[in-house]
């Protein structure tokens, strides 16, 4: 054997060689598209924290592609997880956990944890940790402007529909409205998995995009004059309604939306470890600790969904447009509820605060408040602003159970 034939049979054999396989070009174009990801989460720093975990997540599964396996994914398995979610009789890998454990690779089985919505629950966990829920308390109407911030999501729910994706597709496309990463993943997942890296993308990317794309939508439902209103101290909230809180909002969620149980009870418990005075170490390691191992596990977890073959199609750059659509519609829910309820106070309230209802706790707080203070050096709007962002994390896991609720069957 010649130097040639020695080199011809390497390079067959390596990874390389996977470019000049059929739908090879598609994993190529998924590689640039992971190094443009990490440039955005590490060098703009657009919700780096998942953002790169996602990135290279999918740099993990496009590029196992190409190790000569003959398009079989060393890392990650789509023929199992079809197999999985196929119901024919006599499939033995129907719902079967198990051969995804024996049979599938490192990521596939970080992936059980997002199929089962264990990770974007005990997300929640460390969120509610974090959390003051001070402000809602003190100001229980911030809920309506947090209700409102779900316009979005039924309104992409019905384009999306009659743009031909299913019932299912439909609700997990219109959730990306909430501008809630974590309930967007675990709605996707109960419903539309094979959308999971495209919605997952358009979420956080909008919820990072959120100084950009919320001012000019502020400006232009607001006027001067109610941007330039200064809020006045709500009433201090005390320790006991803190504890109560979170125990009641459980009670009430689950018992009316079973389906939120997860969400709910793992975004109220973090809450009560936070506020009721006996659990630090548990609130410390809900905080840090677990919230960065589920962080790194979730993100990996999401870019392994975006192999070439299911990422790159008509359907993904439809899901980024008619999530951009359900996220300016619930901001412009938002703002018309915070302008109700500025009429109503008597020009009390600056309707500035009801663009926070989108979630996305804290950034559309801070954005708040930076457009209030534009407007009026002496507004300070943030404390207020987090009482419908409080409340947008609520609504949107309500309305990603009613959601499931409607089409999970």
């Amino acid at each position: 054997m010649n130097i040639g034939e020695i080199l011809k049979k390497l390079f067959g054999e390596s990874g390389f060689a996977g470019f000049f396989q059929s739908g090879g070009w598609q994993n190529a174009i998924m590689i640039v598209i992971a190094c443009v990801l990490l440039y955005f989460g590490i060098v703009r720093k657009f919700e780096p924290l998942l953002l790169v975990g996602i990135a290279f997540g999918c740099l993990l599964v496009n590029v196992s592609y190409f190790i000569g396996l003959r398009g079989d994914d060393a890392l990650y398995h789509p023929n199992l997880w079809s197999a999985f979610l196929d119901p024919t009789p006599g499939n033995a890998a129907y719902h079967s956990y198990g051969v995804i454990l024996k049979e599938g690779g490192f990521l596939d089985i970080l992936y059980i944890g997002v199929k089962t919505g264990l990770y974007p629950s005990l997300i929640f966990l460390g969120v509610g940790a974090m959390t003051d829920f001070g402000p809602l308390i003190a100001r229980p109407s911030s809920l309506i402007m947090g209700a409102a911030a779900q316009l979005g999501v039924f309104l992409a729910f019905f384009g999306a529909n009659l743009i031909g994706f299913t019932g299912n597709q439909a609700a997990s496309i219109g959730i990306i409205g909430g501008a809630d990463g974590p309930t967007a993943i675990f709605l996707t997942t109960k419903l539309a998995p094979e959308l999971l890296g495209a919605i997952a993308i358009a979420a956080y990317s909008y919820m990072a995009l959120i100084p950009m794309i919320q001012p000019p939508i502020m400006k232009l439902m607001t006027t001067k004059k109610e941007r330039s209103v200064v809020m006045t101290q709500a009433r201090e909230v005390s320790k006991t309604e803190k504890i109560i809180f979170p125990i009641v909002v459980t009670i009430f969620c689950v018992l009316l939306l079973p389906s939120t149980a997860p969400l709910i009870g793992c975004l109220m418990l973090g809450n009560l470890f936070r506020e009721c005075g006996v659990t630090e170490r548990l609130s410390d390691t809900a905080q840090n600790a677990l919230m960065n191992i589920i962080t790194i596990f979730l993100g990996i977890s999401v870019g392994a969904t975006m192999a070439g073959s299911q990422f790159l199609t008509l359907a993904t750059i439809k899901i980024i447009g008619l999530g951009l659509a359900a996220f300016a519609v619930s901001t412009i829910g938002g703002l018309l509820a915070g302008k109700v309820m500025y009429r109503v106070s008597g020009g009390k309230i600056n309707p500035l605060i009801g663009s926070a209802g989108v979630s996305a706790v804290p950034m559309a707080a801070r954005v708040s408040q930076i457009e209030g203070q534009k407007a009026n050096p002496r507004n300070f709007l943030l404390m207020h602003a987090m009482g419908p962002n409080v409340a947008g994390v609520i609504g949107s896991a309500i309305a990603a159970g009613f959601l499931l609720s409607v089409f999970g069957g």
